[in-house]
């Protein structure tokens, strides 16, 4: 559709507003989906009057990044739609679509590890180690859901670490098709107790060469997690698929009728009369 031409241009002020919150969601400090503080606050931190942060907000909501919602409340729109709604349905579909995920992660994960221990301020790394401690404190729990969480946030942790835009927003979005389920299950390794502790064990080692600015150990560390949870899920899977086989011949899911059971005949013919 046109621009209404007569429709007032957005002044100066909101246009700087609206190039300050632009540069928020492209560092990547106002997260896809993240609700905006309420108008005053922000008007008050931003150093404007309410009408030009009204401004601002519209030139971005017609820019597709901001979504208003009654009541006033708005959010940050959701990046990466494109990567995540129905193309994630096509890829759920594929069972090879893990393992070119986990190949895409074993070529960018050495990496992204060590830019995080080349680039990390000291709020990253405190940010990382959080995610650490949530990982250490939910390692003893029953539930695995948890750890599992605190799996997937340590990994965007560390890209936030790397302060590159594009690759932060990408993991992004395919940390929330993982979250989802559509690669796999990540409490699925969680199940397992000697999995779970190397997982561990592989994330502390990440944790400490970032923390010790050393990207050649941060990129070895990252690279050997990726290579192993490649592995891990591959034989878990395998393993499955062993035992549905099982399963089917022992009946479970028979469609087919089993052959009734013959006796055999004496060579005599003989019997009772």
């Amino acid at each position: 559709m046109p621009p209404d031409s007569t429709q007032k241009p957005p002044g100066r002020a909101a246009a700087t507003v609206a190039r300050h919150v632009e540069a928020l969601i492209l560092e990547g400090s106002l997260r896809p989906g993240e609700r905006l503080l309420p108008e005053r606050e922000v008007a008050e931190r931003l150093g404007v009057s309410r009408p030009t942060l009204r401004e601002g907000i519209q030139i971005l909501e017609e820019k597709g990044l901001l979504v208003g919602e009654p009541g006033g409340a708005t959010h940050v729109a959701p990046l990466g739609t494109s990567i995540t709604d129905p193309l994630a349905a096509l890829l759920a579909s594929r069972a090879e679509t893990t393992y070119d995920y986990l190949e895409f992660r074993e070529l960018i994960e050495g990496d992204a590890a060590a830019l995080a221990a080349e680039r990390a301020t000291e709020v990253d790394l405190e940010a990382i180690a959080a995610c650490m401690r949530r990982i250490d404190a939910a390692h003893g729990e029953r539930d695995p859901v948890p750890e599992a969480e605190a799996d997937a946030d340590l990994h965007i942790a560390i890209y936030e670490a790397t302060h590159n835009a594009v690759l932060l927003h990408v993991m992004r979005a395919l940390s929330r098709m993982l979250r989802a389920g559509v690669f796999y299950s990540r409490e699925k390794l969680y199940t397992r107790p000697e999995v779970r502790d190397l997982l561990r064990d592989q994330h502390r080692a990440i944790h400490d060469a970032i923390a010790a600015r050393d990207p050649e150990a941060a990129r070895a560390a990252a690279e050997r997690h990726i290579s192993f949870t490649h592995g891990a899920l591959k034989e878990i899977r395998e393993a499955e698929a062993r035992l549905e086989v099982s399963l089917r011949r022992m009946g479970a899911g028979r469609i087919g009728a089993a052959a009734a059971a013959t006796p055999a005949r004496s060579g005599t013919g003989g019997g009772a009369g």
